[in-house]
């Protein structure tokens, strides 16, 4: 939970939108809602991409990669207007914001999600990925600004 509000509240401070309503919120979605979905999704991953050589590395990498969606991304954002309380933020205009923000960050989505998905134990990934989603709760707040 304080791992992925951390990310959202220096965010929310680097763009001058920090308010405590936004942080209670973003950190109970993050240790509720993330909190759930992300393991889940990994023990997912874990049963559906077999265990050894590079095409179950590449499939671990790709499940991994596309559960943070354009779409996925647009439902952040608007999270973030609803606990910011600015409503009006909140429309289809998050989808395209969420299509760019994903298509500019598959560079690094791809080199992060390999090593979480293929060099860590199932144990240390939702952690590793917290601290990773941290980092990219930086960049999908500026995102909104950026695209």
């Amino acid at each position: 939970m304080a791992i992925y509000g951390s990310g959202d509240a220096l965010a929310a401070w680097i763009l001058g939108e920090l308010s405590l309503g936004r942080s209670i919120g973003m950190v109970m979605i993050g240790g509720f809602l993330y909190g759930v979905e992300v393991p889940n999704w990994f023990r997912w991953i874990d049963r559906h991409s077999g265990q050894g050589g590079w095409k179950a590395s590449l499939g671990r990498t790709w499940w991994a990669l596309i559960y943070f969606n354009p779409l996925w991304i647009a439902r952040h954002l608007a999270f973030i207007a609803l606990f910011s309380g600015d409503w009006s933020r909140i429309g289809w205009g998050l989808l395209q914001t969420g299509l760019w923000s994903f298509l500019a960050n598959i560079p690094v989505a791809v080199l992060a999600n390999w090593v979480i998905q293929n060099r860590l134990p199932l144990r240390l990934r939702f952690v590793a990925s917290a601290l990773f989603s941290a980092l990219m709760a930086v960049y999908y707040a500026l995102s909104a600004r950026i695209f």
